[in-house]
C-alpha cells in the first residue's frame, strides 16, 4: 500500500483573518523578545557580563531549570531589585502569577496603540484575576480626561464615556484629588453611576502617575461583587504602572485654536477655521478672517456657526474636502467652487485649499480672483514636460514660453498665436474639438484639454495636446493659461505598443499553460491522502504538502511512505533545486527511482548512492537534498541516510530535539559518492518529523532560528493527534521564501506523546 499525503488541513482562511493572525503572532514575538531583552540587560548589569554572555547565561538557566526561557526571564525581571536574580523552581506555583503578569506587561509595552496595550493587560494579566474589562483615560485632572483605550467594552458604552470633565462626580474626583486607588468590592456605595456590567460589580479606580504627575485614570471592572484581597490589589497596581507608562509615552499634542485664528487674521486672502468631526456630523465654522467676511458679503457672518448658511452652494464640497484632510493629514484642493446660488450674490471660491489644522480642525483658504500662477500649476500638473502659454482677453496679448515657438515651427520674432486664433493653424478635421475646448473654458468656466493636429509651415503635421484653465475675475473669464505638449511620438508608437502587448499576451498564455501542466503533474504525483495511516508495528504516519507561493506556483518537493515486501517501511523526503516544470519532472524521476530501488532490499546508504547517479545522468545539472530511511517495525529502529538535507526532529516525552544528519553532499553534486548511515531507536510515544526547508527558511535569517522555533512549536503541539499536530505546524510555519513545503510525521504507539 502506498501513502502520499498532499495538500490537506483546514481550508485557507480569509485574507483578513490571515492578516489578523499574523499581526497577533508578530505582536506576541515582539513581546517575547522585549521580555528576553529586559532579562538579558539585568543579568549583564548584575553579573557584569557582556550582552552576548548574558543572553547565553539566560538560555543556560532555562535549560538547567527545565523552564521555558520566557518564565526564567520573567523571574529575573520581577526580582530585578535583588543582588542575585533568583529563578523559581519549575513546580513553584507561587511564581506562576508573577510570570504571567510580567509577560502581560511586556506585551503592553510593545503594543502599537493604547487600545492594544489595554487588550494585552486585560487578556494576559487582569482576566486571570477575574476582571472582564479595562478603561484607560488620558489627561490631567484639571483639564479633563479623554478615553485613550479600552478592552472588554462595547462600542456604544465606550462612546458614552469618551470624556470625563474636570467636574466629574464621585468617586472619580476623590481618586484624582488624592492620587490614591479606590477599591469598590460591592460597587459604588453612594449610588454613583460608573462604567461596568452592573451597579454592584466590583471595580478598581486607579490614578495613573508618572514622575509624580497624574497622566490619566484607569478603571478595572469585574463581572459581579468580588473580594479584592491584597494579592489582587498588588497585581492590579503593578499592571497599571505599565498603563501609565504607555499613556505617558503616547501623549498627543493639543491644538492651539487661538494661535490658528491669529494666523488666519494676518492673511490678505479669505480664510476660514472649521471644527471638523472625522466620523460624523457637519463641520462648524469657528472663525472667519476679515477677507473672508468681505468675500462672502455678510457683516453678520462672524457670528454664523453653520457652514451651509455661510456657503449655501459649496458647503457639501467643503465638508467632503475637510473630512478628507482631517482623516488623511494632507492638503485637499479644488480649482473652483460656487459660493452662492447666483454668481452676482457672491463671487466663487477659486483655488481652494483645505489644510489639516490639528485635532478635529481644518483651515479653508481660497481666492476671489484667478491667480495665473496657480492656474498654470494645475495645468502643468496634468501634463509634464510641456510648453506654457497665457492668453489675455482684456488686451494683454498672448505670452508663450520658448518651447512653444518650436512646437508651432515659428521663430521668436513672430507673433504668438492665441488659443482663439488657433483654428487657422489646425487640420480641418479638428475645428469641432477646438470649439468644444473653448466652450468649456468660457461657458462652463472649468479646465479642459484636447489633442489637436497643428499644420506646420513646411506642410508636416504635429499632434499637440492642449491643457488649459480659465482665468477668472469674480464671475468673468479674463483669459486662459495652459500648456502645449507634443504627443506625436506617443501616437506613432501606439501601434508598436499594441503589437508588443499582443506578443506579451501570447507569451503569458504559454507560460500559464506550462504552469497548469506542472501543477497537474505535481498533484498527480503527490496526491492528497487525508487523515492518519496505521502501518505495521503500531506505527502512525501522516504527511502534508503545501505548494509554493503565487510567485512560483509549483516546486520540486516530494515525500513518500511505502511498505516494502521485506516488512520494512520506506520513508523519504526530498527537495529539487528550483521551481517550475523542470523541477517537477526532476522530482518525478527521483521519487519513482527511489521507490523502485527500495524494492532491492538494500540499505539507505546504497539507495542514496544510486539516487546520486540517477540525478547526475538525468537531471541536466540539477541538484537535490533528500533523506532516505527504512523503518523496521520488529526492532522499532529507523536506519537512514541524508544528502545535504535538514536535520530530523524527534519529540520525546514532550521535549523536542534536532537529530543532526551526516555531512554528506547533495544529490547530483559529484559522482561516485558514498553516504553514511545513522540508526535511531524509537520508543513508544515518540514522534519523528522529516521536512523540507520551506517550513523554516526565512529570507533575512539563517536556518538556525527557524529550526529553533519549529522545535518550540512541536513541543507545544506534542499532545495533539498526529494530523492536528501537522496542521498546527504548517499554520505556525515561519518560512517566508515562498518555497513549497513537505513534512512527514511518524509516531510510535503505546504511550502518550505529550509532556
Amino acid at each position: 500500500m502506498t501513502s502520499s499525503a498532499g495538500p490537506s488541513g483546514p481550508r485557507t482562511p480569509s485574507a483578513y483573518a490571515d492578516l489578523l493572525a499574523e499581526n497577533r503572532r508578530l505582536r506576541a514575538r515582539s513581546a517575547h523578545r522585549h521580555l528576553l531583552d529586559l532579562a538579558t540587560g539585568i543579568l549583564s548589569a548584575q553579573l557584569r557580563l557582556s550582552l552576548r554572555d548574558a543572553a547565553e547565561h539566560l538560555q543556560g538557566l532555562a535549560e538547567a531549570t527545565g523552564l521555558p526561557v520566557a518564565d526564567v526571564a520573567a523571574d529575573i525581571v520581577n526580582a530585578a531589585p535583588g543582588d542575585v536574580p533568583p529563578v523559581a523552581a519549575p513546580d513553584d506555583e507561587a511564581a506562576v502569577p508573577a510570570r504571567r503578569e510580567r509577560r502581560a506587561a511586556a506585551a503592553a509595552e510593545t503594543a502599537d496603540t493604547v487600545g492594544q496595550a489595554a487588550q494585552a493587560l486585560l487578556e494576559g494579566g487582569l482576566a486571570p484575576l477575574g476582571a472582564d474589562s479595562l478603561w484607560l483615560w488620558r489627561g490631567a485632572p484639571s483639564e479633563g480626561l479623554r478615553l485613550a483605550g479600552h478592552a472588554g467594552v462595547g462600542a456604544l458604552e465606550a462612546a458614552a464615556w469618551q470624556w470625563l470633565s474636570p467636574s466629574v462626580g464621585e468617586p472619580f474626583r476623590t481618586v484624582l484629588a488624592e492620587a490614591l486607588p479606590t477599591w469598590l468590592e460591592q460597587g459604588p456605595t453612594g449610588g454613583e453611576v460608573l462604567p461596568g456590567p452592573s451597579p454592584d460589580a466590583a471595580r478598581a479606580l486607579v490614578p495613573l502617575r508618572r514622575h509624580r504627575t497624574t497622566v490619566g485614570l484607569a478603571l478595572v471592572c469585574w463581572p459581579g461583587p468580588t473580594e479584592l484581597g491584597a494579592p489582587v490589589r498588588r497585581a492590579v497596581d503593578g499592571l497599571l504602572d505599565v498603563a501609565a507608562t504607555v499613556l505617558d509615552g503616547t501623549e498627543s499634542p493639543r491644538p492651539a485654536v487661538p494661535v490658528l485664528a491669529d494666523v488666519l487674521d494676518a492673511l490678505v486672502h479669505p480664510a476660514m477655521l472649521l471644527r471638523t468631526p472625522v466620523r460624523s456630523g457637519d463641520p462648524v465654522v469657528e472663525h472667519l478672517n476679515e477677507a473672508a467676511v468681505a468675500a462672502l458679503d455678510g457683516p453678520e457672518l462672524p457670528d454664523i456657526r453653520s457652514l451651509p448658511l455661510a456657503l449655501p452652494r459649496a458647503h457639501k464640497d467643503i465638508s467632503r474636502l475637510a473630512r478628507r484632510a482631517a482623516a488623511s493629514g494632507r492638503v485637499q484642493r479644488a480649482a473652483r467652487l460656487p459660493a452662492a446660488a447666483r454668481p452676482d450674490e457672491a463671487p466663487p471660491l477659486l483655488d481652494v485649499r483645505v489644510l489639516p489644522g490639528g485635532e478635529d480642525r481644518t483651515v479653508v483658504l481660497w481666492h476671489t480672483a484667478g491667480d495665473p500662477r496657480l492656474a498654470l500649476e494645475r495645468a502643468v500638473a496634468q501634463l509634464q514636460g510641456v510648453a506654457t502659454f497665457q492668453d489675455s482677453l482684456t488686451g494683454g496679448g498672448t505670452v508663450w514660453s520658448d518651447q512653444a515657438y518650436a512646437l508651432f515651427g515659428q521663430g521668436r520674432d513672430e507673433t504668438p498665436v492665441p488659443l482663439l486664433g488657433l483654428r487657422s493653424r489646425l487640420h480641418q478635421g479638428d475645428g469641432e474639438a477646438l470649439t468644444e475646448l473653448l466652450r468649456t473654458l468660457t461657458e462652463r468656466k472649468t479646465g479642459a484639454h484636447a489633442v489637436l493636429r497643428v499644420m506646420l509651415p513646411g506642410g508636416s503635421v504635429r499632434h499637440l495636446r492642449v491643457a488649459a484653465q480659465p482665468l477668472l475675475d469674480g464671475a468673468d473669464v479674463t483669459g486662459f493659461a495652459g500648456v502645449y505638449q507634443d504627443v506625436s511620438d506617443t501616437l506613432r508608437t501606439e501601434a508598436a505598443l499594441t503589437a508588443t502587448f499582443d506578443h506579451l499576451t501570447l507569451v503569458r498564455n504559454q507560460a500559464e499553460m506550462r504552469r497548469q501542466l506542472a501543477l497537474q503533474l505535481q498533484q498527480a504525483i503527490v496526491p492528497e491522502v487525508p487523515g492518519v495511516q496505521e502501518l505495521p508495528g503500531d506505527l502512525e504516519v501522516a504527511a502534508r504538502y503545501r505548494p509554493a507561493g503565487e510567485e512560483y506556483q509549483v516546486g520540486g518537493d516530494w515525500y513518500d511512505v511505502l511498505p516494502l515486501p521485506s516488512g520494512r517501511i520506506l520513508v523519504a523526503v526530498g527537495d529539487i533545486a528550483g521551481h517550475g516544470i523542470d523541477s517537477v519532472t526532476g522530482m518525478v524521476a527521483l521519487r519513482n527511482a527511489g521507490r523502485a530501488l527500495a524494492f532491492t532490499g538494500h540499505s539507505p546508504s546504497r539507495l542514496m548512492g544510486w539516487l546520486n547517479e540517477v540525478t547526475l545522468r538525468t537531471g541536466s545539472g540539477t541538484t537535490a537534498t533528500a533523506v532516505s530511511a527504512l523503518y523496521d517495525p520488529e526492532e522499532q529502529t529507523l536506519l537512514w541516510s541524508s544528502a545535504g538535507h535538514l536535520p530530523l526532529l524527534l519529540v520525546r516525552d514532550g521535549r523536542a530535539r534536532l537529530i543532526d544528519p551526516p555531512q554528506d553532499v547533495l544529490l547530483g553534486a559529484v559522482p561516485s559518492c558514498t553516504y553514511e548511515e545513522r540508526r535511531n531507536v524509537l520508543r513508544p510515544g515518540d514522534t519523528l518529523l522529516l521536512f523540507t526547508d520551506g517550513l523554516v527558511e526565512r529570507r533575512h535569517d539563517g536556518l538556525g532560528s527557524g529550526l529553533i522555533e519549529l522545535a518550540e512549536e512541536a513541543e507545544r503541539l506534542a499532545g495533539l493527534p498526529l494530523d492536528r499536530m501537522l496542521d498546527g505546524l504548517l499554520g505556525a510555519a515561519t518560512g517566508d521564501t515562498d518555497d513549497d513545503t513537505s513534512i512527514v510525521a511518524l509516531r510510535l504507539g503505546g504511550a502518550s506523546s505529550g509532556s
